[in-house]
C-alpha cells in the first residue's frame, strides 16, 4: 500500500504547472526514460550559489540547475550535465566559455550540498555549494 500512495504522489507532483514549464524549457534534450521517472523526488529547479574556498575565483555567485528523473541540466545559462541518484547524490559538470568546473554532493528534501573544483577564468579554484529547490 506505501508503494501505490508513493506512486500516487509521484504522479501527482509531476503533473504540477511549474513541472510543465520545465519541460518547456527542456523541449530540446531527450525525454527522461521510464527509469528516470521514477526517481523524480528530486525534480524541479534548484538554486545553487557557489562559495569559493581556494583560488582566486569569485564567490557567492548563483545558477539555476534544473532536475528532470535522474538528470541535470542547465535552466539558464552555461552547458550544465550531471547526474542525481535515489539516494540523493548528485554529480555535475559545468562549462561556460574556456572556464569548466565538476562538483559533486547530495540532495535531500529541498536543499543540497557539497564541493566543486574547476578552472575559472584561468585560475585553478575549489569550494563548496548549497542549493535550494524552488
Amino acid at each position: 500500500m506505501a508503494h501505490f500512495s508513493q506512486l500516487l504522489s509521484s504522479l501527482t507532483d509531476f503533473v504540477r504547472p511549474h513541472h510543465l514549464a520545465l519541460f518547456a524549457v527542456l523541449a530540446t534534450a531527450a525525454l527522461p526514460s521510464t527509469a528516470d521517472a521514477r526517481v523524480g523526488s528530486y525534480d524541479g529547479v534548484w538554486n545553487v550559489t557557489f562559495a569559493t574556498t581556494r583560488g582566486n575565483c569569485s564567490s557567492g555567485y548563483s545558477v539555476p540547475f534544473a532536475v528532470a528523473g535522474s538528470r541535470v541540466s542547465s535552466a539558464g545559462g552555461g552547458r550544465v550535465s550531471g547526474r542525481v541518484n535515489r539516494g540523493g547524490a548528485v554529480a555535475v559538470q559545468v562549462s561556460v566559455g574556456a572556464s569548466h568546473a565538476s562538483g559533486g554532493g547530495r540532495l535531500a528534501g529541498v536543499n543540497g550540498a557539497g564541493s566543486w573544483k574547476g578552472l575559472i577564468s584561468g585560475d585553478q579554484c575549489s569550494g563548496t555549494w548549497q542549493a535550494t529547490r524552488t
